[in-house]
């Protein structure tokens, strides 16, 4: 089964969607959080970790190994149900497996980020336990703008982790619902997607015929309201 979580960081989002039983749990970034208007990253991370007892990834944001680790540390003291997101490469495109090793021993649950091959996969794989909880975010859809099909990576890496039940691949950056239903086809254990996203993945059971005529309906109304005339 793919679990479903919500990219969010916005407090009020979070309350309703926590809510929702189609929502495993949550992944934010300082950029979400940022945009969110946090002022204070620590005291606003605590308050999203208070209103749900779901999973919550939040993120280090430091670029060097020392100040990661510390952070890491910091930040999986914040709650039974965080998990530490740490990026796989720094800024300067160094493998941060020093990171990966020093917070994996010390039983921190991780999400290991912006990782797009499965040679990444292969690389974590070597610097982890096979029993401390570790997500890894593959980004389907930053490789897909690019033109890169994103499929071929998930399944390698999925080969990859198959015989061990501690390790999860995410499905990041969701781009549309039927996103979903790739990432379960293939057996994928997480997708994270917004809140708009995820409100369309609860719709889903429309045939086409009705999609058909609720276009129509909606192309209908619209030149009614403008009083369009040929």
């Amino acid at each position: 089964m793919t679990k479903i979580y919500c990219d969010i960081a916005d407090i009020k989002l979070i309350k309703k969607f926590d809510k929702k039983k189609i929502v495993k749990g949550f992944t934010t970034n300082p950029s979400l959080i940022r945009k969110a208007g946090a002022k204070d990253y620590q005291t606003y991370c605590k308050k999203i970790l208070r209103i749900t007892k779901k999973p919550v990834s939040c993120e280090v944001f430091a670029d060097d190994e020392m100040n990661m680790i510390n952070q890491g540390i910091k930040i999986n003291e914040w709650g039974n149900n965080v998990y530490v997101k740490v990026p796989v490469e720094n800024s300067k495109g160094k493998f941060m497996g020093k990171v990966i090793e020093e917070l994996n021993k010390r039983k921190i649950k991780l999400n290991i980020t912006a990782v797009y091959k499965a040679q990444q996969t292969e690389k974590i794989l070597k610097k982890i336990n096979y029993k401390s909880k570790v997500i890894i975010s593959i980004f389907a859809g930053r490789m897909a703008d690019c033109g890169i099909d994103p499929i071929p990576e998930f399944k390698k890496s999925l080969n990859l982790i198959r015989k061990h039940r501690n390790i999860e691949i995410l499905w990041a950056s969701t781009r549309e619902p039927y996103n979903f239903l790739q990432a379960k086809k293939m057996n994928c254990h997480i997708i994270t997607a917004p809140p708009s996203i995820i409100e369309k993945i609860e719709n889903f059971g429309k045939s086409q015929k009705q999609l058909t005529t609720d276009t129509v309906k909606n192309f209908l109304l619209d030149s009614k309201k403008s009083n369009f005339k040929i």
